[in-house]
Parts: C-alpha cells; sequence; structure tokens
C-alpha cells in the first residue's frame, strides 16, 4: 500500500516523532497508484493492470500472461486477504493461474463492501481491483528512506529482516539495522548504495540490481519530495530479481504547490469528511472515539492535551491542530467541525500563544460560538502573545466560557462539564 490505514493513523495520532514516524503527511492512494508512480522512477515492481469492470478485467488479464495472477481488492485498509465481503465472498485477494477465472474473481468484488479488521464492521465498498503478476519471494529484506532530523536529512535504513515490523527488528535486534546518512547536496552515491545492498545480503549480480534499485529509489525520493520511501518486502524471486513487493510513501505538504500531480491523486472516498473539511482549511484533524472536543495549535501540544484529559479520566474525540498562522476564519470552520461529531459534549481550547496571537483564538472563538449557537460547555486556556487582550475580548463576549490557568486545569474541567 502507499500509505497507512486510515485506522491506523488514528491509532497513531498520538505517537512520538522518531526515525521511523518522521513524516508530515498521508496520502490517500491506492496500491496500483503507488505500483504506477515507482514504476515511472524504473523501480522494479511486479507488473499489473486495473479493472472497475468485470469485462474489462477479462480483456486486461488478456493483455499479460504471468505464470500466475493475482487480484486485490483496492481499499486503503490492510488485513484485505483475510476479509469478507457484504456477499459471503471471502478474501479480498486471491491467486489463480487460469486467465478464464479473473472476470469471475473481480466481479465478485467489484461494487460490494469489504470488511476487513481495519474497515469496521460497515466495511469498504471496492471500486477497483488490481491484476497482478504473482510472484514467489526468495528471501525478503526491508529497505526505507526518510528524512532523519538526527542527522539533519535523508538516511537510507535497511535490514536483512524483511517482511516483519521494522521497530521490532531495531528493538530485538538492532545490529541487523543499518544506515547509510545521505549528503543532501551530493545525493546518494554508488558506493553508499553498494554498500547497503552488502548489507542486505545481495550478492553476484543481485548486488549490483539491488544497488540500482536503491538509486533509483533515491531519485523518487528527491524528485517527489518524499519524507518516507518505505520498502517491505524489498526481496528477490526464485529467479533473480529484485523487486519492490510492497511500499508505503509518504510526502512533504509544504511541496504540493510543485507536486500537484501526485497530491490531485488523494483519493477522499473513504476519508473521514471531517478530515477532507479539515484539509479544505489547512487544519489539521484526526477523529477519534471520545466526547471531548479539542482545539489546539501545534501538534505536540495537541498530543499533550489529548493525554491529560486522558489522565483526567476524559476521552478526546479529536486531534485538531489550527497551525501557528491560524485566522479567525479557520477558528471558524475549527468549531464547526468539531461541533459536527454528535459525540462531542464539551469543547477544551488549549493555545499557547507564540507565533499565535491569543486575541486572534479570542476573536475566532466569540465569531464562531455565535454563528454556531454553541449548545455545549466550552473551557479555555491561552497563555501567551497578547493574552491579557484575549482574555478581555472573551469575559466581554458575554458568552458562558470557562476559563482555565493551566492545561491540568482546564482538562479537569473539561471532564466535569461533562456531568
Amino acid at each position: 500500500m502507499l500509505t497507512r490505514s486510515l485506522s491506523s493513523r488514528r491509532q497513531s495520532a498520538a505517537s512520538a516523532s522518531g526515525l521511523f514516524r518522521c513524516c508530515r503527511r498521508w496520502l490517500n492512494l491506492q496500491e496500483y497508484q503507488s505500483k504506477k508512480l515507482m514504476q515511472d522512477y524504473g523501480v522494479n515492481v511486479q507488473s499489473f493492470v486495473v479493472a472497475d469492470n468485470a469485462q474489462s478485467a477479462s480483456k486486461l488479464a488478456d493483455s499479460f500472461k504471468p505464470a500466475e495472477y493475482v487480484i486485490k481488492a483496492q481499499i486503503l485498509a490492510g488485513g484485505r486477504g483475510k476479509g469478507v465481503f457484504d456477499t459471503g465472498f471471502k478474501g479480498g485477494v486471491h491467486l489463480t493461474k487460469e486467465p478464464a477465472k479473473v472476470a469471475g474473481l473481480v466481479q465478485s468484488m467489484l461494487g460490494h463492501k469489504l470488511v476487513t479488521k481495519q474497515t469496521g464492521k460497515e466495511g469498504v465498498m471496492v471500486s477497483k481491483v488490481m491484476v497482478a503478476e504473482a510472484l514467489d519471494i526468495s528471501r525478503e529484506t526491508y529497505l526505507a528512506i526518510l528524512m532523519d532530523r538526527e542527522s539533519g536529512g535523508p538516511v537510507v535504513v535497511g535490514s536483512p529482516q524483511g517482511g516483519m515490523d521494522i521497530e521490532e527488528v531495531a528493538a530485538k535486534s538492532p545490529d541487523a539495522i543499518f544506515k547509510e546518512v545521505v549528503d543532501i547536496n551530493k545525493g546518494l552515491t554508488r558506493e553508499q548504495a553498494d554498500r547497503m545492498a552488502d548489507c542486505l545480503g545481495f550478492s553476484g549480480p543481485r548486488r549490483a540490481e539491488a544497488a540500482e534499485q536503491i538509486l533509483k529509489l533515491y531519485s523518487l525520493f528527491q524528485a517527489v519530495d518524499c519524507t518516507q520511501v518505505e520498502i517491505n518486502p524489498f526481496g528477490e524471486t526464485p529467479d533473480g530479481r529484485v523487486v519492490c513487493f510492497d511500499a508505503k510513501l509518504n510526502f512533504d505538504d509544504n511541496a504540493s504547490f510543485r507536486q500537484k500531480s501526485i497530491f490531485e491523486l488523494d483519493d477522499h472516498a473513504e476519508s473521514d469528511p471531517r478530515e477532507v473539511d479539515a484539509s479544505q482549511h489547512n487544519l489539521n484533524y484526526i477523529g477519534m472515539d471520545g466526547n471531548i472536543g479539542c482545539l489546539v495549535n501545534g501538534a505536540g501540544l495537541a498530543m499533550a492535551t489529548m493525554d491529560i484529559v486522558q489522565l483526567c479520566g476524559g476521552r478526546p474525540a479529536n486531534f485538531l491542530d489550527v497551525g501557528g498562522g491560524v485566522t479567525e476564519k479557520q477558528v471558524y470552520h475549527a468549531f464547526r467541525i468539531l461541533t459536527s461529531d454528535q459525540q462531542v459534549r464539551c469543547i477544551l481550547v488549549n493555545i499557547f500563544g507564540g507565533i499565535v496571537n491569543c486575541a486572534t483564538i479570542a476573536k475566532g472563538i466569540t465569531e464562531a460560538a455565535k454563528k454556531i449557537s454553541l449548545r455545549v460547555p466550552l473551557v479555555v486556556r491561552l497563555e501567551g502573545t497578547n493574552v491579557e487582550e484575549a482574555k478581555r475580548l472573551l469575559a466581554d463576549s458575554g458568552l458562558p466560557i470557562l476559563s482555565a490557568d493551566n492545561l491540568e486545569d482546564a482538562a479537569k474541567k473539561a471532564v466535569s462539564a461533562l456531568s
């Protein structure tokens, strides 16, 4: 898959940043789109075609003749192979050596909802199916290119222990993790690529091919402004081919103005409508299952706020970061999105004004509360730039706002307001 599943994104919303969690933006791109992008840069992937109806699947299957076909439902969730369709048909991934069976398998998937461990009980509608060349894997390794804060630039990370969670490998077998720090001005050198291929255990002709693939992956990483290119497994086949079997790519959203063709591929069909709405107003929102809506500036402060809410006995309903350059209009849209969640029974605003002007937040709060006719308790904690003027604006608004002195006080007041 090109992106993490939506459910895993929510589960990792509060994860600490580190070598393996330093990515800025996940795009909702389907597996076949990642393969096409990689193909464009000469990266070895399985041959494939994409079908949106059974008739086209039959014709497309005839357009290439692998020894075996793999038919995969295209949804933004993991666990497809063990999933079940709403018709009772089992499995979103099937293998067959018979071209005549491809159309029937595609037809059993298209237009039906697939339920997996990551979709929830309602499942996800399948509108496209990828028909690809099935390949055996004789050996699996792990390869990633990441933006790393510690080294101040890209780093290539590899391990001969592929096909499994790399963080587990790092914890249990740190000696099996290899790194090559890249000079951003020189780029990844052939010497570094050869050295990484050696560390991954490639030998003979496969060593040269692996090194070449690593260089092409770095070209992709640089050309499309990735923050992460993760290949797991980066494997070899019994007949000696080096292939990128599965990929996760993340992109720098600051580069969206020059990567329009990629960002236009963002598939919102399976996204939470509130997340899509928020992104259109440059707000970072992830819905959760609690009842205290959180409006915060800065991802770190947002995670701390959610943690303290939970420590005080509450449950956050969302992760909503308005960022450093927030405007009154964005504050209004943030409130509108928060109150669209019927589970939200209280709103907690926690702002630390550095580059953010607290008065801007206060004006946005009062205008939003009046326009929306806010009917749930509102707890506000403001600190930093122009905070006294902000407090005056809130006090003069006539709104029943619960003011808090610090974050712990705010969390306790928000939890108490629920009873």
